[in-house]
């Protein structure tokens, strides 16, 4: 897991309503770090080899842990549908819907994300 450095984001805002989450630098190449944003955690995914960034729900609907930043991120499917798997429970969400692949009954809340000069962004 990433640790990220409170104090650094003191500085969160929003911009016509997208948040400043975190810097590019600090989520992991093909990887996930989470973001706290007011009461709620956001897991911040930097798909690098897919050149796509990402952001969901942090809380695995599974067994309620704040994990999913944690996960595995990949591709599935006919049209490479971009997944992340939890890492403890391994059920996989896409990163566009937020449904999960491997059980119907679970769905994770997604949100838009823009990078800019190496900020990342959130849209709530």
């Amino acid at each position: 897991m990433v640790n990220i450095d409170k104090n650094k984001y003191m500085e969160t805002m929003a911009i016509d309503n997208w948040v400043l989450a975190c810097y590019a630098d600090d989520v992991p190449e093909n990887g996930g770090a989470c973001v706290k944003l007011g009461n709620e955690q956001i897991a911040v995914f930097n798909f690098t080899r897919r050149n796509e960034w990402f952001a969901t729900q942090n809380l695995c609907p599974h067994k309620q842990q704040m994990v999913l930043s944690r996960g595995m991120i990949g591709s599935t499917g006919e049209h490479c549908e971009p997944k992340v798997a939890c890492p403890f429970h391994k059920n996989t969400f896409s990163l566009i819907s937020g449904q999960c692949l491997t059980n119907e009954d679970l769905s994770i809340k997604t949100y838009a994300v823009k990078v800019e000069d190496g900020k990342v962004f959130i849209g709530l």
